[in-house]
């Protein structure tokens, strides 16, 4: 028995050290999700209730003593939770172990119904891993309700003192024990948790009763307390937090957050298909059906039925070549407009009474639509410069007082020669009077 208690002590403690060495070696590429400085993981417990050196494990005759007696205990811990379902406890316990019937004595006799032993607990401390169950819950994110179990091991000092029988403990021992345990958390809120619990404590000695039994004495505490957790307002208790449970409870959000993505997504692929189809299909409808898709149509509207080229612009239509004959009565009209053209000296001013003929040719350009070459000349009197340009200046005159009076600006055109082309002697006033002149060609 007492090398399973051992082995059972180590084994715990292993776990446990375990356990801290495993959160303190989390890197940056383990998931925050569940980050411990989220959640409050400190907490203080006091608790009060019965001692006895009645246990489950001491068989029929209870021990060394056959009677037991319930006494009042109190203790206290300090515990760090490493994990939701793991934690590490300091514990405290301090009080008196009773009992009656010293089982050494003859049975029944008035000797062993005297006989009693009381064990003053002075002090005790324990290092105990806490196991909490309720935390793997699939479907609760936090519990209300958290039934733990706890092992480890611990050192005391007591006095036990006897009646009616030899004393073999001593008055002052100090000694080592494992404690075992198991309790309901009630949680009250986010900082309250009312703690049931039954602890069984297995002393490495024989004596803790004061009488040398064949095997190590046990004794157990039957508790209720609080349970004080330590951290931010806003945090919960990791000690009644289910990792399972929220994972299911974000997975699931997360996978309907992926469901409405997906959805969102194909709707936009939908509706951007769509759009390619109706894009399609105007880019290569025919809206005016002139034959040209509207992709490539630079004329859209044409009316139906309109001759149209490759990029559904309307065809020119041919005109056929109207045939313009010049008549006799058209070339008097032109001549009376030459001899009656009378210019200011050395300028390129029209004098009034040649207006009334150039009307009558502006009346025949508009009419029959003529072509007009206007051709000025002028004798050699002054410079060859200064005759070019005051022929060009006349011819260009009178097209523009032609062009006023409507004729077709696109059918007039002007030119000067100069005293280049002379048509009489430039060495009488009457040759000279010829040769400064302004040809109509009319065709």
């Amino acid at each position: 028995m007492k090398s399973k208690i051992t082995k059972l002590a180590l084994t715990l403690s292993a776990v446990g050290m375990s356990a801290s060495v495993f959160a303190q070696s989390m890197n940056s590429d383990t998931t925050k999700r569940f980050e411990k400085k989220s959640f409050r993981t400190w907490s203080i417990g006091l608790n009060g209730g019965m001692l006895t050196h009645f246990t489950p494990f001491n068989g029929a005759l209870n021990g060394d003593f056959r009677t037991p007696e319930e006494t009042w205990g109190y203790g206290g811990y300090i515990k760090k939770q490493i994990l939701p379902a793991f934690g590490i406890q300091a514990d405290f316990l301090a009080g008196k172990v009773r009992g009656y019937k010293a089982n050494a004595l003859p049975s029944p006799s008035v000797a062993q119904n005297n006989s009693s032993f009381t064990t003053n607990i002075d002090w005790s401390a324990a290092l105990s891993g806490n196991f909490t169950i309720a935390n793997m819950s699939l479907n609760h994110k936090r519990s209300a309700l958290s039934p733990y179990f706890t092992a480890g091991a611990g050192y005391m000092s007591y006095s036990p003192n006897v009646r009616g029988i030899t004393n073999e403990g001593g008055n002052y021992r100090e000694n080592f024990f494992v404690p075992v345990g198991a309790g309901l958390k009630f949680g009250l809120s986010k900082t309250i948790n009312i703690d049931l619990g039954y602890n069984v404590y297995f002393m490495k000695t024989p004596t803790f009763d004061g009488v040398r039994g064949a095997n190590n004495d046990r004794f157990s505490y039957a508790h209720a307390g609080l349970e004080f957790s330590l951290g931010r307002k806003s945090s919960s208790q990791l000690a009644n937090y289910s990792p399972i449970a929220a994972l299911r409870e974000e997975s699931a959000a997360e996978s309907a957050e992926l469901k409405n993505m997906l959805a969102m997504s194909e709707a936009n692929r939908m509706r951007e298909q769509q759009a390619i189809k109706d894009q399609y299909a105007k880019d290569l409808g025919d809206d005016d059906a002139d034959g040209v898709a509207n992709k490539f149509d630079k004329c859209p509207g044409t009316t139906s039925g309109t001759a149209v080229d490759g990029s559904g612009c309307t065809l020119p239509v041919n005109k056929p070549d109207v045939k313009v004959y010049v008549t006799e009565e058209d070339k008097k009209v032109v001549r009376d407009a030459i001899s009656n053209l009378e210019f200011d000296l050395g300028k390129a001013t029209i004098r009034d009474h040649s207006f009334p003929s150039l009307d009558r040719v502006a009346s025949l350009l508009v009419s029959k639509n003529f072509t007009l070459k206007l051709a000025g000349h002028t004798d050699n009197t002054g410079s060859a410069a200064l005759n070019m340009k005051l022929s060009k200046d006349r011819a260009e005159a009178v097209r523009q007082y032609l062009i006023d009076k409507g004729a077709n600006a696109s059918r007039i055109e002007s030119v000067g020669y100069g005293s280049t082309q002379p048509i009489a002697t430039n060495k009488t006033a009457a040759g000279r009077q010829q040769n400064r002149r302004v040809v109509f060609t009319l065709y």
